[in-house]
């Protein structure tokens, strides 16, 4: 305890508070990898053809990854990085939340209530749903409400399908649904075919709660969510290619409630899933940050892509070639490096072409309350290129603006 706690210290005084933190892969053993995550082609089975391809990476989580019996203990947590020795960012708030987080945020939150993460797909996922907190707490987890951006320096390819189903047709019934789910073992389950599809636009996102269906499509997509990995699967066929065993269906469901229809139909939030305006609810268009005018002319651009969620907001920075800012902000923050290289505070920073697995890279930070309170210094080195950086934020930011 006392080495974790005086790296932790040690990472804290000599970055001025701002954390390296090291890459965090995670498998999906159901889902078959994009390719788009910079990750080295021989390593996306790199924790064996068993687990699955990797098709995530995992940002300022204190989340364990559920992945089944074969997880790993720290797989999905996020680590520290100082002069070649490494602590988890959850034992480091355990340990020091109040340096990390600030006194208020642990006194009302009680830490990092999210994480976010790249999801990389070459197929669309099945049609799911997370559950929320009353039906999450059945099985001892927290419901996730979560929320969709497309980058496009993370999209250069579409892959197979970049249309996202959402929820259900106006006018769909409760009856039908249940006889989608009846049907689980007759091959396609037909579960789509109530459903609505949306082309999905690269810088631009979408806000999903607990209990909406959707079935994402196959942009390499950032996602910030609450700090749960609890979901059920309710496509039974993906495109004639893949079988989704029912066991998906009832992971995170009482035991005793599995063959009990009329309750998983009770984890939907079923208005929303047939809100004729789901769009214009639920879609997210980039907002500025302050005052645009008088960031152009500082030489940055700073644009909310995530808002009006209780549990996480985010941001996108953008810092113009061969410009210095320095960025404050409200609350502690976890930061990834999409765009560019140049330095962010005390640390050298760069968006990598290729990592090989367990490789460390200088694109990903954490920023604690204090070093956020009192602004970040950034620099782009490039004489050409922007520096481009996305951020995801704690619940309760203040300045994060609602939907509307």
């Amino acid at each position: 305890m006392a080495s974790v706690q005086s790296l932790a210290s040690a990472a804290l005084s000599e970055g001025k508070g701002v954390l390296r933190l090291s890459p965090t892969w995670v498998p999906r053993s159901f889902l078959q990898p994009g390719r788009r995550l910079k990750l080295h082609p021989h390593d996306y089975y790199a924790l064996g053809t068993h687990r699955g391809g990797i098709d995530e990476r995992w940002f300022a989580s204190t989340t364990k990854a559920d992945n089944g019996p074969l997880t790993l203990d720290d797989e999905g947590l996020s680590y520290i990085y100082h002069e070649g020795k490494q602590v988890t960012l959850k034992d480091a708030i355990g340990l020091a939340g109040n340096d990390v987080l600030g006194k208020q945020v642990m006194d009302q939150f009680g830490g990092w209530m999210m994480y976010s993460k790249f999801f990389d797909n070459m197929y669309p996922l099945p049609h799911h749903l997370h559950q929320s907190d009353a039906d999450a707490a059945k099985v001892g987890k927290l419901g996730k409400p979560e929320a969709y951006f497309y980058p496009a320096q993370y999209n250069f390819a579409l892959n197979t399908y970049p249309y996202t189903f959402f929820g259900f047709e106006p006018g769909t019934t409760k009856e039908q649904v249940i006889d989608c789910l009846k049907r689980w073992n007759d091959g396609d389950n037909q579960i789509l075919a109530l459903s609505k599809a949306y082309r999905l636009k690269l810088g631009t996102g979408w806000y999903v709660p607990p209990g909406i269906l959707h079935a994402p499509g196959t942009l390499c997509t950032y996602e910030p969510q609450r700090a749960s990995d609890v979901f059920s699967m309710w496509q039974s066929l993906i495109a004639d290619y893949q079988v989704v065993d029912r066991a998906m269906l009832v992971k995170d469901v009482p035991q005793d409630k599995w063959y009990d229809y009329d309750y998983l139909l009770s984890l939907l939030d079923w208005d929303a899933n047939i809100d004729p305006e789901f769009k214009k609810h639920y879609h997210l268009t980039p907002r500025p940050a302050g005052d645009p005018k008088a960031a152009q002319e500082a030489g940055y651009n700073e644009q909310w892509i995530v808002y009006g969620a209780e549990w996480f907001s985010a941001k996108e920075l953008t810092v113009q070639p061969g410009r210095t800012v320095t960025i404050r902000d409200a609350g502690a923050y976890g930061a990834i490096t999409m765009q560019g290289y140049g330095r962010f505070g005390a640390h050298p920073i760069s968006a990598p072409s290729l990592i090989r697995f367990g490789q460390m890279t200088e694109d990903e930070l954490f920023v604690t309350y204090e070093a956020a309170q009192r602004g970040v210094t950034i620099t782009n080195l490039s004489s050409s290129e922007p520096l481009v950086i996305l951020k995801h934020f704690n619940p309760g930011n203040p300045e994060m603006p609602q939907r509307g």
